[in-house]
């Protein structure tokens, strides 16, 4: 496999430019976030992600892991990059410093997530969890649970989980059919399974604390009746260290198309008596505080389908650069680089300006979260909370269509050394096809953004979203060296007006606009896509005319969102089309043409 580089200096950009880094630092709580400081995490990160995790990523791949008996065995070589990741403050990067975290943004946290990711997606799914967990713990725990899980969970000293899944519920939550039993101590006894949990069991750390979503006694149907509990696989002694195993096993691990370093396990709770768990937050209320979770995980999954991706284009562009094949149809001359293919040099261009559309749209919603946590003032945090709980559907549905994409445009470049194991590629390919799918496929990622997101609240949200979008495009207007830019924005917001009021128009035809929304969830990434690359244009020429960087660096960055525009914005409008087209045809397809 081709060594990975961290792409330092588009990361960099981006935050600077597009995700407005400055600004994030000046908020209350975010003031570490120096310029001194986010290159230096950077650049350590990025020499760890090569130097620790990429070498692994083949080995996990070859060697997965194993059941014996009760124990889970991972690859070799995860211990020992477990144990360093741990010492070395990771996991609690943008985790709260009250409970032993270093408080940095998110926005600082998302590119270092991206590394982890790029180089051994298997791996850093262990420690993500921890990030997601912590989240939802200090929505919900009260102060005595805070205190007694979150400095382990922050440092990664113990590990956590987050357990939904049942093998007759799938995605429907509503079939959860886990039961928990009050006990007079005030804790449960929880009976049931849950499937793909991911690192459900392993022994990386001493302790590992399950989510789980369970009904109690008196819980009404449906996911309104969910609540959330906190099992250890050990129980705490009178010291709080691990002692008594708790009644959960272990029974399965899956055998995967790919992520064969990361262990998904069935979880049997109850076979002995019943596991201890500790209600967390209120009787019933528990899926709202698993959201907080599953919202984390989310994001995340968005930013593995950039980490993939990006995987796959350095391999992509290196082979390019070194293999030989064919004759160069301008020049006539054997002995080339297949670089000097006019398609293989489309592949790779149209890889890049796809990875800095999503990189673009995820780091600024990384910095949305952010100001939405940390604004002083109530409106604009309000605003860009919104934009967030909007997007999110685009950030882990699109996203990871793209990451899917990328990985076999990559594959493509290799030609038949692509399907061969030894280069690496196949890898990725295998391990992100399971992106689009865990956390919420993309159906129900575009169900979200149609229902709960658009129509819910008549498109409101998505109108400040176009006005942006169209200051946007004011900004082009007249630019003496964008100007072109100009128009190609403004008809993607045209776009999504036009989608917006026939949406709302139709609402009523439930069965034709949900055929259609997956379709909209692509028009929409789509025209967030052109988005960002027109701000990345306007911010790279500003810059260039500054004559503050490298001029060829910038203006093939201006470039990028040149052929961005050219060749992916325009396919939102056959997004929109099949959206409105698609359903009625589909709503009047019989059941016997299948």
């Amino acid at each position: 496999m081709i060594d990975y580089q961290a792409p330092l200096r588009d990361m960099q950009f981006i935050l600077d430019e597009l995700a407005g880094l400055e600004g994030i630092a000046e908020l209350p709580g975010c003031e570490d976030a120096s310029p001194d400081l986010v290159g230096a995490v950077l650049e350590e990160a990025g020499k760890f992600a090569a130097g620790v995790l990429a070498p692994l990523n083949q080995t996990g791949d070859r060697q997965g892991c194993r059941l014996e008996g009760e124990r889970v065995i991972t690859p070799d070589g995860w211990q020992a990059a477990y144990d360093q990741f741990r010492d070395a403050g990771w996991i609690g990067l943008s985790l709260p410093p009250e409970h032993g975290g270093q408080g940095l943004p998110k926005l600082v946290s998302t590119p270092v997530w991206e590394m982890w990711f790029s180089t051994n997606m298997a791996f850093a799914m262990l420690p993500q969890l921890n990030v997601g967990q912590t989240e939802a713990l200090m929505i919900a725990a009260s102060e005595a649970q805070k205190a007694t899980w979150l400095e382990k969970i922050v440092s990664g000293e113990w590990a956590a989980t987050m357990n939904l899944t049942e093998p007759q519920a799938g995605s429907d939550l509503a079939a959860t059919r886990m039961r928990a039993e009050p006990m007079d101590d005030g804790a449960y006894r929880l009976f049931g399974q849950k499937i793909f949990i991911s690192y459900g069991e392993h022994e990386l750390t001493p302790n590992i604390l399950h989510l789980v979503l369970a009904r109690l006694p008196d819980a009404p149907p449906g996911v309104r009746g969910l609540s959330l509990f906190l099992a250890p696989k050990y129980l705490l002694d009178e010291r709080g260290e691990p002692g008594q195993q708790n009644d959960i096993r272990c029974i399965s691990i899956e055998h995967k198309m790919g992520i064969h370093g990361s262990p998904t396990c069935t979880l049997s709770y109850g076979d002995q008596g019943g596991a201890l768990g500790y209600l967390v937050g209120e009787p019933h209320q528990g899926l709202a505080t698993m959201f907080v979770m599953m919202n984390d995980a989310r994001f995340n999954v968005g930013v593995q389908g950039v980490a993939l991706g990006e995987r796959a284009y350095q391999a992509a562009l290196a082979y390019a650069r070194e293999r030989v094949q064919g004759r160069d149809i301008v020049s006539g001359a054997t002995g080339r680089p297949i670089l000097v293919h006019p398609d293989v040099k489309r592949m790779l261009v149209s890889m890049r300006a796809r990875l800095m559309a999503m990189r673009g749209l995820l780091y600024t919603a990384a910095g949305w979260f952010d100001i939405a946590r940390h604004h002083p003032d109530a409106e604009v945090a309000d605003k860009h909370r919104r934009y967030v709980d909007l997007l999110m559907p685009v950030a882990k549905g699109w996203c990871t269509e793209v990451g899917n994409d990328l990985c076999d445009e990559a594959i493509q470049v290799f030609g038949g050394m692509g399907f061969v194991e030894e280069t690496g590629v196949a890898q990725l390919f295998r391990d992100a096809r399971i992106i689009t799918i865990y956390e919420g496929t993309t159906g129900i990622q575009a169900n979200d953004l149609l229902g709960r997101k658009i129509l819910r609240e008549e498109g409101a949200t998505l109108r400040e979203l176009i006005s942006d979008i169209r200051e946007t495009a004011a900004r082009l207007d007249g630019h003496e060296r964008l100007g072109d830019l100009a128009q190609a924005l403004r008809d993607q917001a045209t776009l999504l007006d036009e989608t917006t009021d026939w949406l709302l128009e139709h609402r009523a035809d439930t069965a034709e606009l949900y055929a259609g929304a997956v379709p909209l969830l692509h028009l929409l990434g789509i025209a967030c896509g052109a988005w960002q690359m027109a701000r990345l244009a306007l911010a790279s020429d500003t810059r260039r005319q500054a004559d503050d960087g490298d001029a060829d660096y910038l203006q093939g960055l201006i470039e990028l969102a040149r052929f961005y525009m050219a060749t992916q914005a325009p396919q939102a409008r056959a997004h929109g089309h099949t959206l409105r087209q698609a359903g009625a045809v589909l709503t009047r397809f019989p059941e016997a043409g299948l």
